[in-house]
């Protein structure tokens, strides 16, 4: 009883003498909450030493450890240069945030918009505007001025996932990419895909919509599966928005939903909510998916994202506790004005769509710091 008395006072001059108490030990931040994400398009050439900065200052401090990165054609690429930003980001370039972000212990997860987000507002993006063979809606011409809603319902265009041409060219762009970054993960976006089934489409006309984007998702998730690559995903196209009253944006109301049936089950879910912490992680974890949570530009409501995320790990069966995978914040403006907004270089710009992307970040990198006290 004295040796063993002796030993525990020991331990306690020991932990006391080193700045720390019992029911202050350091928690296992992996444990909490594995993942602990940003999302963010990729910087400009002429920001990327800005952006690495910001990776040392902000993201590697505030236990950040995944960074989700949208490339989409803003990188020099070898396979099919036509595609290419004007001005894109080299491999030198890319190489440089590879390297920062390894030596940080941050995982990089490229990602390029496959499927929807072929265009935005009046502008196509570089896929479909050099080849315009892929477009699924080919007979809805892009407005001069854009305004939602609109007869077309028009949000992005989508190309055709039955083309058969249109992935000998993407999986190419993919393939680079996730050279160049190193990725043991890629993220193929397919958010917000209204156009997808078309019935004036000669090939997916009157088809399965739900089939036909679990159709794509797997044939997507086959190809880096053969390279030993994760496919992420969003996941609101796999929500049923009319039983949930969740709706057509952050849910599908054009019967895709069922596809959450059809697609293999390592596929990694980001569940997206903006307005409302929406507790649909667990429908995915159910499901036998990992799902992190994503939210974007109000404050309280991604605190209590992150707090319903860590009590689901805690009150759990072991099955389901590691498929709630994690947390992470997302940014949808140009990287280089996020920069400069946070910094406090220029006035805050009113976000169009309510709430304060820039408080929201800095309240999530708040949290994440608390997960390891």
């Amino acid at each position: 009883m004295v040796n063993r008395m002796s030993g525990a006072a020991i331990l306690i001059i020991l932990a006391i003498a080193l700045g720390h108490s019992f029911a202050e030990a350091p928690s296992n931040l992996d444990t909490i909450l594995p993942v602990r994400g940003f999302a963010i398009s990729a910087p400009a050439p002429d920001r990327v030493d800005d952006f690495i900065d910001f990776i040392n200052r902000e993201l590697v401090p505030n236990n950040v450890n995944t960074l989700v990165l949208r490339v989409d054609y803003n990188f020099q690429y070898r396979s099919h240069p036509e595609l290419r930003d004007e001005d894109a980001l080299s491999k030198k370039d890319i190489r440089k945030i590879v390297k920062t972000c390894r030596k940080g212990g941050i995982r990089m997860v490229p990602q390029i918009n496959l499927l929807g987000h072929q265009s935005w507002q009046i502008e196509l993006t570089r896929l479909l505007e050099v080849y315009p063979q892929f477009d699924e809606t080919p007979w809805i011409e892009l407005p001069e001025k854009y305004e939602w809603p609109n007869p077309d319902g028009l949000y992005c265009k989508s190309y055709c996932p039955l083309h058969p041409e249109v992935h000998d060219v993407v999986f190419a762009l993919v393939d680079e990419i996730v050279e160049v970054f190193e990725a043991d993960a890629f993220h193929a976006g397919m958010d917000e895909v209204f156009y997808i089934g078309m019935d004036r489409c000669p090939r997916c006309g009157g088809r399965d919509k739900a089939e036909l984007f679990a159709g794509e998702v797997t044939r997507i998730r086959n190809h880096l599966a053969a390279s030993g690559v994760e496919l992420w995903i969003w996941g609101d196209r796999l929500i049923d928005g009319k039983t949930t009253g969740i709706g057509e944006w952050e849910a599908s109301m054009n019967r895709t939903a069922r596809a959450i049936d059809l697609i293999p089950k390592d596929v990694v879910i980001n569940d997206w909510h903006y307005e409302r912490a929406d507790p649909t992680a667990p429908y995915f974890a159910a499901r036998g998916f990992a799902v992190v949570t994503c939210p974007w530009k109000l404050g309280e409501v991604a605190v209590t994202q992150i707090e319903d995320m860590a009590r689901f790990r805690r009150s759990s069966t072991p099955e389901m506790r590691e498929r709630f995978a994690g947390v992470m914040q997302t940014i949808w403006s140009d990287t280089g004005d996020f920069l400069d907004q946070y910094y406090g270089r220029v006035e805050p710009v009113e976000n169009e769509y309510g709430g304060d992307p820039i408080e929201c970040t800095k309240t999530v990198f708040a949290e994440f710091r608390k997960v390891d006290r």
